[in-house]
């Protein structure tokens, strides 16, 4: 404000010195909407007010080229006399003559009253108004004429001897007004709270502020300093730049497409201007404040910049920033960004050898910011460009493997045609590599043990083989050194399979959860998903219910669409887990979904071909159930990939013959399974000698379900030993140990009731409770009479912890000893504690153990 008073002021020392008769020239210079206008309309206002005779003029762009155009509007504004009109002919005034006239109409009109003569917006004024003016200047300097000439900084001049010659004059003053400063912004504001950030956003442009503040009046507090695309400081940027000269919005664009890559000398390349040009609409753009630096205050003033710019030139600007970017080695994602801007706005992008690496370098560079999704958008456009075939489809594997992070869907369906190249022997190492791990994280391993046959080893070995077969201490090795990234993901999933196949399947669980946090902390949605699936069936395989349906979950809804046969995995692990739980309404959603008989060959067809067996067999459909098992028998021998510690659909087949009775094809499938590599392994082996106790001798039934108690306890599968523990049970009342049959029994609910396994719990005892039963009110009478056992949450009430755990582990059937394990305490603490737990619940044994105990956290905890 500062400024503009002493400005004020000069022009008034101007106006009373023309008022007394002597005359003065002031020249007004301030950036585009930094007010000159209004100071120019000030000044005729207040000479108005003293009598003083004012001729107002302003010059227009368009106008330019019209000769005398400016002048005619100084003459014509009040009326007082008639321009000469020069001309070539016989006869009529030069131009020297006409001048000369002027100046002495104007001379004559000053003894009346003072003259003030107005141009605003001189650079826009044509030539010959401005020499008259530029004459007037010079010979009248001795008459009250005050002529005040208003311009933009920067601008292009029309003459540029105009202001030079006006300068030499005696009487010359200048006036420039700077932009507002914050404290003004303040003052005119009248709120300081939000000064800085409008002085931040405007530069102190007046135009600018003053369309800022009519913004921030119609919307909320909170949003008043974020002006809006297309509103009153858009608009007012959109004046600004059209006003400030005939290069300025070319290189409004320029600067607003280069972004943080913008410098006057990429700027002047961008445009195609000459130096000297570029340099004095750069100068002009941020006088007015819309450029700080080498680019623009505020993303509402850049958009306002590119608004105007249609589709074909928007495309046009892309591609030669592109190319000044890529000249001057600039950063690879601003030129990738440039080319993808390009191909974006519909226009087609032709992207050579060069445009193709960079892209690639590009994409790279992005995946380091886990960036997935715009990697591969710049990869669809590299593998569109020019170049050998051999280049292309190395981009289209890089393209695989990266879109697996957010997409496995989208992932597989690119396999198709990569799958039949390396078929056909056109790609290299380095490109089959990758494949093969795609391959694998998709489940088909027939598909990728083919294109790597050295790592199966013999012809008729399965492809799961090194799968199933690798030592535990060798996949955790891997899972401790390796980092999760696009060529360890293959490999990372397959370790965590063989840990789950393996006789320590607990040892993936964490490993596993450790897993799926890298991956969200990678914001890579499809890796999260096979993580959270494999975490999924690791919980399941350790009969812990509702982990595994919360992990499944989580899996599919990580999940972009749920095509593509890797859907299947958590499909099929929520679809057993719903089962177990009793939840077959949740299941019967996801049994429905129709599987193309193509995507049942690999890994996660064949697992959803078992859980819809399995949800089939519980809901008493052994036909349909026996059907999916055979089916995935058939598909498994085809494909080699015959692996019961996989999948052992023999004995699934064999629970469903049991339940269509036909126990002599139930023992030979059990029999079958029993004779193969795989049943040494206690999950194998004891879901084997349980189908085998029930369809085999019944006089042999209880040795061998108490073996497959035994190698299921030993397998860490809750759910699959509480079924087994449970036959044991039924078997001991039949061989006429009652007692010991039902605690068995009991144990056996426990422990079902403990993994969620709502289904088994009705099986085993139907008519037990599976929830606590809200207590009610009794009179003291009965609460006095009330003299027996304790059992459930009332016995649990008078154990402490300690007591409560050993007691829920041995109402389980574990022995002393492995109660010790377990709990790490000595067994003679674990007999101490039973003694003092047997006094409390005034019960003799172990099979008095009551059912209800609240369970014990388990190792494998999510």
């Amino acid at each position: 404000m500062a400024g503009r008073e002493a400005g004020i002021d000069l022009l008034e020392t101007a106006l009373a010195d023309c008022a007394a008769g002597r005359s003065r020239i002031v020249l007004i210079e301030a950036g585009t909407g930094c007010g000159k206008s209004a100071l120019v309309d000030l000044v005729a206002e207040r000479a108005a007010a003293t009598g003083a005779t004012v001729l107002y003029a302003v010059g227009a762009a368009e106008e330019q080229q019209v000769p005398l155009g400016v002048l005619r509007q100084l003459v014509n504004s009040e009326q007082l006399f008639a321009l000469p009109r020069p001309s070539d002919g016989p006869g009529a005034p030069s131009r020297v003559e006409a001048m000369q006239a002027f100046c002495a109409e104007l001379r004559e009109l000053s003894l009346d009253s003072p003259v003030v003569l107005c141009v605003d917006d001189v650079q826009y004024a044509d030539r010959e108004s401005l020499q008259y003016v530029q004459y007037l200047a010079r010979h009248a300097r001795t008459a009250p004429v005050l002529v005040v000439v208003a311009g933009a900084l920067h601008a292009p001049a029309q003459d540029p001897a105009f202001t030079t010659e006006l300068m030499r004059q005696p009487h010359f003053r200048r006036i420039r007004l700077e932009r507002l400063t914050a404290d003004e912004v303040a003052l005119v504001r009248g709120c300081p709270e939000d000064a800085a950030e409008l002085h931040r956003i405007s530069g102190g442009n007046p135009l600018l502020l003053r369309a800022l503040v009519e913004e921030a009046a119609g919307l909320a507090a909170a949003e008043a300093g974020s002006p809006e695309p297309g509103g009153p400081f858009a608009q007012a940027v959109a004046t600004c730049l059209r006003r400030s000269g005939p290069d300025g919005p070319a290189l409004a664009r320029a600067v607003a497409l280069l972004g943080e890559q913008a410098s006057a000398a990429r700027v002047t390349r961008l445009t195609g201007l000459d130096a000297a040009a570029a340099r004095r609409g750069l100068a002009a753009l941020e006088a007015s404040g819309l450029l700080d630096g080498a680019g623009f205050r505020h993303p509402a003033a850049r958009a306002a910049a590119l608004e105007d710019c249609d589709p074909q030139t928007r495309t046009a600007l892309h591609v030669a920033a592109a190319r000044v970017l890529g000249e001057d080695r600039g950063p690879v994602l601003a030129v990738a960004g440039h080319l993808l801007a390009a191909g974006g706005e519909g226009g087609p992008v032709d992207c050579g050898p060069a445009e193709v690496a960079v892209l690639r370098d590009a994409a790279e560079e992005l995946l380091v910011r886990n960036d997935a999704r715009e990697a591969s958008r710049l990869l669809e456009l590299a593998v569109r460009g020019r170049g050998e075939e051999h280049v292309r489809r190395g981009i289209r594997v890089r393209l695989a493997q990266i879109t697996a992070r957010f997409d496995p869907a989208a992932a597989e369906r690119r396999l198709d045609a990569l799958l039949e190249s390396a078929r056909a022997g056109l790609l290299d190492t380095e490109q089959v590599q990758p494949l093969a791990g795609l391959l694998l994280a998709q489940g088909q391993i027939a598909e990728a043990a083919g294109l790597l046959p050295d790592a199966v080893g013999e012809p008729a070995a399965s492809p799961l083989d090194t799968l199933v077969d690798a030592p535990a201490a060798v996949s955790e090795r891997l899972l401790q050194s390796a980092r999760l990234t696009d060529a360890t993901v293959a490999p990372l999933a397959q370790a965590l399979r063989s840990l789950i196949c393996s006789e320590h399947p607990e040892r993936a669980v964490p490993w596993s959860r450790n897993l799926l946090e890298e991956a969200r902390r990678c914001q890579a949605p499809g890796w999260s998903a096979v993580f959270a699936a494999l975490h999924a069936e690791a919980l399941l395989r350790m009969g812990d219910l509702r982990g595994a349906h919360g992990q499944a979950t989580a899996a599919l809804e990580a999940l972009a669409e749920r095509g593509g046969s890797f859907s299947c995995a958590p499909a099929a692990v929520l679809i057993r887990a719903c089962t177990a739980m009793g939840r077959f309404t949740e299941a019967s959603r996801l049994t429905d979904r129709q599987v193309p008989e193509g995507m049942l060959t690999g890994l996660y067809g064949l697992a959803f071909l078992r859980a819809r067996g399995l949800y089939r067999l519980a809901l008493n459909q052994p036909h349909a159930a026996l059907a999916d098992f055979l089916e995935a028998g058939r598909l498994m021998e085809g494909g080699h990939m015959d692996r019961p510690a996989f999948l052992p659909w023999r004995t699934d087949a064999a629970e469903a013959l049991l339940r269509l009775g036909e126990g002599a094809r139930a023992e030979q499938l059990a029999l079958r399974q029993l004779a193969l590599p795989d049943a040494q392994r206690p999950w194998v082996r004891g879901v084997s000698l349980r189908i085998r106790a029930l369809a085999g001798d019944p006089q042999r039934r209880t040795a061998v379900l108490g073996q497959a108690v035994d190698a299921l306890h030993r397998s860490g599968d809750r759910v699959e030993t509480a079924r087994a523990m449970a036959e044991l049970g039924r078997a001991l009342q039949a061989d006429g140990s009652a007692a010991k049959g039902s605690a068995m029994i009991r144990s056996a609910w426990n422990l079902a009731k403990e993994s969620d396994a709502t289904a088994l719990c009705r099986e085993i005892l139907p008519d037990a409770p599976l929830a606590a039963q809200a207590p009610r009110d009794r009179t003291p009478s009965e609460a006095g009479a009330d003299t027996g056992t304790d059992t459930g949450a009332g016995a649990a009430a008078k154990l402490s912890s300690s007591e409560q755990r050993v007691a829920t582990l041995a109402a389980q059937g574990l022995t002393n000893r492995e109660i010790s394990a377990k709990l790490y305490l000595t067994v003679s603490t674990v007999e101490q504690h039973l003694t003092r737990v047997y006094r409390k619940l005034r019960i003799t044994s172990r099979g008095d153990l009551p059912m209800g105990l609240e369970p014990v956290a388990t190792q494998a905890a999510v």
